[in-house]
C-alpha cells in the first residue's frame, strides 16, 4: 500500500514549474505533482502517485503576492484553498477577481483565462484537481511569454521549457509563438455573477450535508456520485470527476467498495484506513490512491470536524 500514498512532507516540489517562473508576483512559489503531472512545464517536476486515475491532483504554494499568471487549459480545474487568502482573477485583461479563504472551493471553466495570487500576509497552499489523464497544454497571455522571454526563459514549439540562459535551441524546434489577437478573442469572459454559481464557500457547505454511517456526514461538491451512491452537487459542472467532502468529528464509515479511480486527501485531521489487514492513516495534507474492488473502512476522531476530499473519476 505504501505507493499510494503521498506523506505531503514527503513531496518534492519544482520551484521553478513554469515559464513565467523568474518573473516578479511568480517567483516565490511551490509546485507539487501528487496525482499524475499536472500541465507542470518543468521536465523534471517529481509526481507521487504516477498511475493513471482519469484526473490529476496538484498543490501550490507561494508567499504573499505570488502565484500564476493568466493562463489557460482545456479541462477542468478545481481550487481547493488549504489556507490563506487567495485572489483569483480572470479574462483576457485580468481585470474580474474575487478573493477567497480558507476551505472554498471554485472552479474555474475551461476556454478562459485564469490566475490566482496569495493575498494573505503568509504563505499560503491551495490544491487543485484538474479533468483528465493529459490536462492538456497551457495556453498563456501574449503578454506572459514576452515577458518570460526576457527573464531567459521560453517555451518550445512542442511545449516544453527551456533555459536560453543555458541551452541552445534545439536542431528542429523553434520558440513557440504567443498567440494573435484573433486567437486571443475566442476566450470566454465570465462577469463575477457568472462565476459564482462555480463557487462553493466553505461558510456554505455545512447546510448541505448527507448522513452517512456512524457520525459521518458528506457533502457533494462537484459530480452526483459518492461510493455508487447518487447526491446532489453544489456545483453543477461537468469536470469528469466527482469531489466529495467527509466530514466528521468522531466517526467511522465501513466497507466502502469503490469501484473508480479513487483518492482521498485530508484537509484537516488523522484520517485512519483500514484495508484487510493493513492499517495506516493520512494527516492534514496526505493523500491516499484507494484500491479498486476492495473493502476499506475510513475513521477519525477529534474534539473537531475533520475534512477528508475524495475524489472519484465518473
Amino acid at each position: 500500500m505504501i505507493e499510494r500514498i503521498a506523506k505531503f512532507n514527503e513531496l518534492t516540489p519544482s520551484t521553478l514549474p513554469f515559464v513565467e517562473g523568474r518573473l516578479e508576483g511568480h517567483r516565490e512559489r511551490k509546485n507539487y505533482s501528487i496525482v499524475g503531472p499536472g500541465v507542470a512545464e518543468d521536465s523534471e517536476q517529481s509526481v507521487k502517485i504516477s498511475k493513471a486515475h482519469g484526473y490529476n491532483l496538484g498543490a501550490v504554494s507561494a508567499n504573499p503576492k505570488n502565484g500564476s499568471g493568466l493562463h489557460s487549459h482545456t479541462t477542468a480545474e478545481v481550487f481547493l484553498i488549504y489556507s490563506g487568502k487567495w485572489r483569483f482573477y480572470w479574462g483576457v485583461d485580468g481585470k474580474n477577481e474575487i478573493i477567497l479563504g480558507k476551505g472554498d472551493i471554485i472552479s474555474m471553466p475551461t476556454n478562459m483565462f485564469r490566475g490566482f495570487e496569495n493575498a494573505g500576509d503568509e504563505e499560503g497552499l491551495i490544491f487543485v484537481v484538474l479533468g483528465n489523464d493529459d490536462p492538456g497544454i497551457i495556453t498563456w497571455i501574449p503578454k506572459v511569454l514576452i515577458s518570460a522571454k526576457e527573464t531567459g526563459l521560453a517555451l518550445l514549439d512542442d511545449n516544453s521549457l527551456i533555459d536560453l540562459k543555458k541551452n541552445e535551441i534545439p536542431s528542429g524546434k523553434k520558440l513557440l509563438e504567443p498567440i494573435n489577437n484573433d486567437q486571443l478573442q475566442k476566450f470566454d469572459n465570465y462577469s463575477l455573477n457568472e462565476i459564482e454559481k462555480f463557487i462553493c464557500r466553505f461558510d456554505n457547505q455545512s447546510k448541505f450535508q448527507n448522513n452517512l454511517d456512524n457520525g459521518i456526514k458528506l457533502i457533494q461538491i462537484i459530480g452526483n456520485q459518492f461510493c455508487n451512491q447518487s447526491y446532489d452537487p453544489l456545483i453543477d459542472q461537468n469536470t469528469g470527476f466527482n469531489l466529495s467532502i467527509l466530514k466528521s468529528k468522531n466517526g467511522q464509515i465501513k466497507d466502502l467498495i469503490f469501484t473508480k479511480p479513487t483518492i482521498m486527501f485530508s484537509q484537516k485531521g488523522l484520517w485512519k484506513i483500514k484495508i484487510e489487514n493493513d492499517f495506516f492513516e493520512i494527516n492534514s495534507k496526505d493523500t491516499f490512491s484507494a484500491p479498486l474492488n476492495t473493502k476499506l473502512s475510513i475513521s477519525v476522531e477529534n474534539i473537531e470536524d475533520c475534512y477528508l476530499n475524495c475524489v472519484s473519476k465518473v
